[in-house]
Parts: C-alpha cells; sequence; structure tokens
C-alpha cells in the first residue's frame, strides 16, 4: 500500500496509523498527527480503492451504504499491510494508534471489529458503524475516542452513538465527542482529541 513513514522522536509513543478521507491522501492528516503528539511515530497510508479517480479505503455501492465484501478483503489487507510496514520500519506492531478520518475512520473502525489485537486504541472523527452483522472480538480496556457532529449529513447522529454502544459492548473504553458541525474535521475537535490522547495514552 502507497504509504509514508515519519519517525518520531521518541519510540515509546503510540505509533500513528493515519487513514485519509474519500479523496484524500496519505500527505492530508500529517498535520492532524503532528498535533495530537509531535513525538509520535507515523504510519500515514493511501487507500487502494480509486472511486472516480479518489482515493477510498474500500467500496461502497452508494453514499452510506458500504460494498461488505470488499470492506472485509480491504480491512484484511490493512491488517496485513501493518505488520509488514512494522518489520520494515522497526516499530512495535503492538503499539499502533489509528487516527482516521471518514472513510479511514470507517475502516479503522472495521480493523477493531475483526481483530482483537489490530490496535492499541482509535481517534475516531466521523465515523460510521461498519458492520452491523459483525461479533466483536473482545476489545476489554481498548480506548476509543469518536468525534461526532450534530449536523453531519452524511453520518447521522444514531451511527456514532451505535458504534459507541457495540465497542463499549466489546469492553472498550469509549468518548464520544460531539460538536454543533457538519462532517468537517473541525479544529475543536482536533483539540478535543488531543485532550483525551493525553489522558489515556
Amino acid at each position: 500500500m502507497k504509504h509514508l513513514f515519519k519517525q518520531g522522536s521518541n519510540t515509546e509513543k503510540p505509533v500513528f496509523l493515519v487513514l485519509h478521507g474519500t479523496g484524500g491522501n496519505e500527505q492530508d492528516l500529517m498535520p492532524l498527527a503532528a498535533h495530537i503528539d509531535p513525538e509520535a511515530s507515523v504510519l500515514s497510508v493511501r487507500g487502494n480503492v480509486s472511486e472516480n479517480g479518489m482515493p477510498r479505503f474500500f467500496k461502497r455501492l452508494a453514499e452510506g451504504v458500504f460494498d461488505m465484501e470488499d470492506l472485509k478483503f480491504r480491512t484484511k489487507e490493512l491488517y496485513d499491510f501493518i505488520g509488514k510496514a512494522a518489520e520494515e520500519h522497526g516499530f512495535d506492531r503492538s503499539n499502533v494508534l489509528a487516527v482516521g478520518y471518514s472513510n479511514g475512520a470507517n475502516i479503522a473502525a472495521n480493523l477493531l471489529f475483526t481483530y482483537a489485537d489490530a490496535l492499541k486504541g482509535a481517534i475516531l472523527h466521523h465515523p460510521m458503524v461498519p458492520d452491523r452483522e459483525a461479533q466483536l472480538p473482545d476489545l476489554t480496556g481498548t480506548p476509543v475516542f469518536i468525534a461526532a457532529g450534530t449536523n453531519d449529513p452524511i453520518c447521522p447522529a444514531e451511527e456514532s452513538t451505535d458504534l459507541q454502544q457495540l465497542l463499549a459492548t466489546a469492553g472498550a473504553k469509549v468518548d464520544l465527542h460531539w460538536e454543533n458541525y457538519g462532517h468537517q474535521l473541525t479544529m475543536p475537535e482536533v483539540e478535543a482529541a488531543k485532550r483525551w490522547y493525553d489522558s489515556n495514552l
């Protein structure tokens, strides 16, 4: 998978797995990662799917309607890639924290839904429930931050509350943060994510 890796100054810190939104690329959220923790290493990945020329992490049938077969395939592809990247770049596979926005947050959520050992934790900006049929693994103690917009036209409020509930039922420690905005990534929610990170990791 096309990616960039930035070695951090403190190898004890989590490695940020940075996952862009639809139409983004591996450069987009680097400033976000640096703001949350400038000392952390960053593995920023470009989605392998193209939708009308826009990179994504998995296919969709319509807005808000996921191609479930492709989601499953791409989630395993990303999971395997993290392991390869850990060997290539020399970081601890068990110390990976996802930082995702929109489509990137959705595939990060599906990593949590699929694998108990995929992520140490996650910061999810405007995610949806990736798979309502999934049997979640044991996520006891896994810290997850969800940022949601009360006026988000793409991600209705119940998607955020349902995702919080599903993850919490699997044992994750979930914080759901609301902003009175739409689907855009806003500075107040980035600041909230940083405060959460500083308190939890």
